[in-house]
């Protein structure tokens, strides 16, 4: 059978594996108060089809990545972070993207300190984590620093992450495209494992594959892929599916 053209990677592999989820969302809808009954219902899946991926985990640490920029990771992360703490559950959301980081701009929050700062022992963790809902905290990236794979591969990383486990249900951890530098994969063996972000219109095949055949030649455990702004149908839809 012929490859259709620019087909999303996340789309072939849940047509082979079964969709355990769909439903309409916006890729860059926050689940706020304002936020479309849609959207909410979106993530209200994907939370629950990550609980039962992590039902053996006593750390749930997840790692957030996408094999280019652009592709809604970070909208995911940050709104799989509220799903999580709309449940009662005490939600830390790391923005590991030391590059180019956007969750601070995402959530309308000061930068000055965050996690490079905290890595090289420039401030505390309570000076640079703020609470942005309840049950739900944000540590942002702080300061771009020189070296970030070295930063987040570093036992500096590994300390930071398990002190944290003691005060959280969940971290879930925004990092950059896999296809851009190694700093997802550097990070995610400290952690349960990653979910990749593709996006409808956007992620090709061959853009995804690359990133998987990364992830497993770092023997990085991938924990599932969502597919959003698949607009068949003229809404937003949303997808969700186990592994690869």
């Amino acid at each position: 059978m012929a490859k259709k053209k620019k087909q999303p990677a996340m789309l072939e592999e849940t047509e082979k594996k079964g969709r355990l989820g769909k439903k309409s969302a916006s890729p860059e809808v926050l689940l706020d108060d304002n936020a479309p009954f849609s959207v909410v219902e979106a993530y209200k899946t994907i939370r629950t089809n990550m609980m039962f991926v992590l039902s053996n985990s006593e750390s749930k640490r997840i790692v957030i990545s996408s094999a280019l920029p652009n592709e809604g990771k970070t909208v995911t992360a940050i709104n799989v972070g509220i799903a999580f703490s709309q449940m009662g559950q005490k939600v830390l959301l790391i923005d590991a993207d030391l590059r180019r980081p956007t969750v601070y701009q995402r959530l309308k929050i000061n930068n000055s300190k965050g996690l490079s700062s905290i890595l090289v022992g420039f401030c505390k963790l309570r000076e640079a984590v703020k609470n942005v809902y309840p049950n739900f905290d944000v540590l942002t990236s702080g300061p771009i620093p020189p070296n970030p794979s070295e930063l987040l591969g570093g036992n500096n990383m590994s300390v930071l992450l398990d002190g944290l486990q003691e005060y959280y249900d969940y971290i879930i951890i925004d990092t950059p495209p896999i296809n851009m530098v190694s700093d997802a994969l550097v990070l995610t063996p400290k952690t349960d494992g990653l979910v990749m972000v593709a996006r409808q219109g956007r992620t090709t095949h061959d853009q995804f594959k690359k990133a998987v055949s990364s992830i497993e030649f770092a023997n990085v455990k991938l924990l599932g892929t969502i597919l959003n702004g698949d607009r068949s149908g003229g809404s937003y839809k949303y997808g969700y599916s186990y592994g690869y």
